[in-house]
C-alpha cells in the first residue's frame, strides 16, 4: 500500500471509529479495530496487524475483538498452511443494523401516531383555535418513517440476495 493511500486509511479508522464508537457504544480502541477491520475488507486483518496498526496491547486487542466476535459484528477465517485468524466484518451485522433500525422506526412511528390521535381528540375539545394542536408535524414524520422504512427495506433486500 502506497504513503498516501495509508495515511488515508488511518485517518478514516479514526473517523469511522469515533462514528462506531458513538453509534454503537463501544470502547474507542474496540469501534477502531472494526474501523480498521471493515477499511481492510475481505483479506481480512490478523492479530499482529491490529496490534502494530492501532498501537495497542494485546490483552486490549485481544479482549475487543473476543467482545466483537460474542457480539456477532466480526468473524474470523483461516487461510490452509497459516494458522493466522483473519478477521472480517460479519455480513450479518449489516442486516442486524438495519433490522434494529427498522423496530426503532416503527416504534417511533406508533407512538407518533398515538400522540396525533391524543392531539385530534383533544382538539375536539379545545375551544379556541389558535390553542388547538398542529398535526402537520406528525403526518410529516409518520410519512418521513413510512418512507424511510420502504427504502432500507429495499437495501435489506437487496444485501440479502446477494
Amino acid at each position: 500500500m502506497n504513503e498516501e493511500l495509508r495515511k488515508q486509511k488511518h485517518a478514516l479508522v479514526e473517523k469511522l471509529g469515533v462514528l462506531i464508537e458513538t453509534k454503537d457504544q463501544l470502547a474507542p480502541v474496540e469501534a477502531r479495530i472494526l474501523s480498521y477491520i471493515i477499511l481492510t475488507g475481505k483479506a481480512g486483518t490478523t492479530f499482529e496487524d491490529l496490534v502494530t496498526k492501532l498501537c495497542a496491547s494485546k490483552s486490549t486487542i485481544s479482549t475487543h475483538l473476543n467482545h466483537l466476535q460474542d457480539l456477532k459484528k466480526i468473524i474470523y477465517f483461516t487461510k490452509a498452511g497459516d494458522r493466522k485468524k483473519y478477521f472480517i466484518i460479519n455480513q450479518d451485522m449489516i442486516t442486524q443494523g438495519i433490522d434494529e433500525m427498522i423496530d426503532s422506526w416503527a416504534n417511533q412511528k406508533q407512538l407518533h401516531i398515538e400522540i396525533k390521535q391524543y392531539k385530534e381528540q383533544a382538539n375536539t375539545i379545545i375551544p379556541d383555535e389558535t390553542s388547538k394542536f398542529d398535526l402537520e408535524f406528525h403526518d410529516n414524520y409518520i410519512q418521513f418513517l413510512n418512507e424511510a422504512t420502504k427504502s432500507i427495506l429495499e437495501l435489506r433486500t437487496k444485501i440479502t440476495d446477494k
